[in-house]
């Protein structure tokens, strides 16, 4: 069997902007702030690097260096990371930190990339099977599903599920196995060359696109479907 496996943040969705995302968790807890102190905060969390799915730390503190690099391999590991990426930013009520960690799970934080549903569409028209695999530390399969993007799914592996992250080969092979695929006709599709590029070890394709906000990148997932045509899938590469 054929198969393509997909990343999740900056492939198939994007989170929501940081200002976005603060200005969901301050109505959450009631709190109102003037505009130009929630833009300014945002600005802040951001430099921090705080909102996962979004910019990476301008500057990581040196208390949060060995939990970031570990931070996929388990719930408790990336909430660690990311609340306190958060803490190092000053907010009205200290509770806003996990607010703003439970609010990015929430499938209103995330937004498909405008082709993601025409590209998994085909794909099962064809007969192709598609997995997610993902470094991450929740489960992700509510958002997909209230996307409308569940349907289209044969396997999920996420790496806080087995305490691995990619590039581990391990997690592609999960994934093949899930679907019954020869990673050897199998693509990966992702946003990260190092993590995503682990795949190669095991022989499958790999395609990159660009992390862009989707408005900004409505068919990069498109050329998918044409390194499918005709070819076998594991000797795509970008």
């Amino acid at each position: 069997m054929i198969a393509v496996l997909f990343d999740f943040s900056g492939t198939l969705f994007r989170i929501e902007s940081t200002e976005s995302w603060l200005r969901g968790a301050l109505a959450e807890a009631g709190i109102e702030l003037p505009d130009t102190e929630i833009a300014g905060t945002a600005k802040a969390l951001e430099a921090a690097g705080a909102l996962p799915g979004g910019a990476s730390p301008v500057r990581l503190p040196e208390e949060l260096a060995g939990v970031w690099e570990i931070r996929d391999e388990s719930a408790e590991l990336h909430r660690a990371a990311y609340t306190g990426l958060s803490r190092q930013v000053p907010l009205p009520d200290p509770g806003l930190h996990d607010l703003l960690y439970d609010r990015h799970k929430s499938p209103a934080a995330w937004q498909p990339y405008p082709d993601a549903a025409e590209v998994l569409g085909t794909l099962r028209e064809r007969g192709i099977g598609v997995g997610i695999v993902s470094n991450i530390g929740w489960d992700l399969r509510p958002v997909f599903r209230e996307h409308g993007l569940d349907q289209y799914v044969g396997a999920y592996v996420l790496s806080y599920e087995h305490g691995v992250q990619k590039p581990d080969p391990r997690l592609f092979a999960v994934a093949c196995e899930g679907l019954g695929a020869d990673p050897r006709r199998t693509l990966m599709v992702g946003d990260d060359r190092r993590a995503d590029g682990g795949a190669v070890a095991l022989g499958c394709g790999v395609h990159f696109v660009e992390h862009l906000p989707a408005a900004e990148r409505p068919d990069g997932l498109l050329p998918v479907l044409d390194l499918l045509d005709g070819s076998r899938a594991g000797s795509a590469g970008k």
